[in-house]
């Protein structure tokens, strides 16, 4: 599969987030499914079947992003699909998580970013994970 027809499921229920990744994703023929929530976004997952996910950690009132990416991996038919987690979350609380020594365990996810994310380093994150995702 071309990266450029990957599907990407977006799920985060910030609707002006929802469509600012969109634009950019859908500039390099991404198709891009959402969800605004963890309950849409695991009826889209099973509908869609997408390519990656970008998750967002903070809805719902809570860290529902969290859970989201643990029952994903729990998922036999997506464990190994690729999660780019975004969180806003250093910005909300002053909190920040470490980039590379979390605990795969407590945060499933194969990168953590922080919002606002540029249109070039988002894209450089998604082609790196669907590559590597394509190669294993």
């Amino acid at each position: 599969m071309s990266e450029s027809k990957a599907k990407i499921l977006i799920v985060d229920d910030d609707d002006d987030q929802v469509a600012a990744l969109r634009v950019v994703l859908e500039s390099r023929q991404y198709r891009v499914v959402s969800a605004s929530g963890t309950k849409t976004g695991t009826e889209v997952l099973e509908r869609e079947a997408p390519d990656l996910i970008i998750l967002d950690m903070m809805m719902e009132g809570k860290g529902a992003g969290f859970l989201f990416s643990r029952q994903v991996r729990k998922m036999e038919r997506f464990k190994g699909i690729p999660i780019l987690m975004l969180t806003g979350m250093r910005s909300q609380t002053g909190f920040s998580f470490p980039g590379k020594d979390k605990d795969p365990q407590f945060l499933p996810v194969d990168e953590f970013a922080e919002k606002p994310l540029n249109p070039q380093d988002l894209l450089r994150r998604v082609e790196g994970l669907l590559a590597k995702a394509r190669a294993a």
